[in-house]
Parts: C-alpha cells; sequence; structure tokens
C-alpha cells in the first residue's frame, strides 16, 4: 500500500514539488467540511489502499486547515483551485487536473499509468 503525506506548511510543499523530477506527485487537495470532497477522499484514499506499485507519490491538502498551502499550490500550477481537486504534478509542473465528481478510483486507474508514463 502507498502511503499519501499531508502538506501543512509551504516548505513542505516546496520540497514535494522539488521531488517531482524523480517521481510525479499526485496531489488531492480536500475540504473537511463538504460532503463531495468527503466522497472523493474515499476514493483517492482506495486507490491508494489499493496502489502496490506507487508510481507516484501521493499528498493531501486540508484546503480550509491549511489555506496557505493549498493558494501556493495553485499559484505555483497557475491552476484555478477547486476543492476537492486532483492535480498530478510532473518536473514541477501540472500535467493535468480535474475536481469533484470527477474523482473516482475508476478516473485515477485510468489517468495515472499513462500520465505518469508521458511527459
Amino acid at each position: 500500500m502507498a502511503t499519501i503525506q499531508q502538506l501543512t506548511s509551504v516548505q513542505q510543499w516546496d520540497q514535494a514539488i522539488q521531488g517531482t523530477s524523480v517521481k510525479p506527485l499526485l496531489v488531492f487537495k480536500h475540504s473537511t467540511t463538504c460532503p463531495i470532497s468527503a466522497a472523493a477522499h474515499e476514493e483517492v484514499m482506495h486507490f491508494i489502499e489499493d496502489d502496490k506499485d506507487s508510481p507516484v507519490d501521493y499528498a493531501i491538502v486540508h484546503v480550509i486547515e491549511d489555506r496557505p498551502v493549498s493558494n501556493a499550490i495553485a499559484d505555483h500550477l497557475e491552476v484555478k483551485h477547486a476543492s476537492p481537486q486532483a492535480i498530478l504534478v510532473k518536473d514541477g509542473q501540472r500535467v493535468w487536473d480535474t475536481s469533484h465528481w470527477n474523482i473516482t478510483y475508476a478516473f485515477l486507474s485510468e489517468k495515472l499509468a499513462p500520465s505518469v508514463n508521458n511527459p
């Protein structure tokens, strides 16, 4: 099973983004008060539990509690903030992002392998 790192500081985000030159990073931006985000969180966590090969690293940001981190991600990747939101980052750049009901186990299964292997 893969693990997920909770990003609570901008410094942690800076370290995580640097690591994307070695291994892609899936960032999940989660609102702890939103039922749609709760459903997406369940999908992401189930996917991570089943991930045996870990082709990517995983990070989660609680957007309400850690707003500066959430804002830094949106600014750095030049992506409009949403929550829930999943963003794949490789070599410091956004490869793709999606939000809300699109964040499903099936979506992650379909998107991660091709996205990880393509520049």
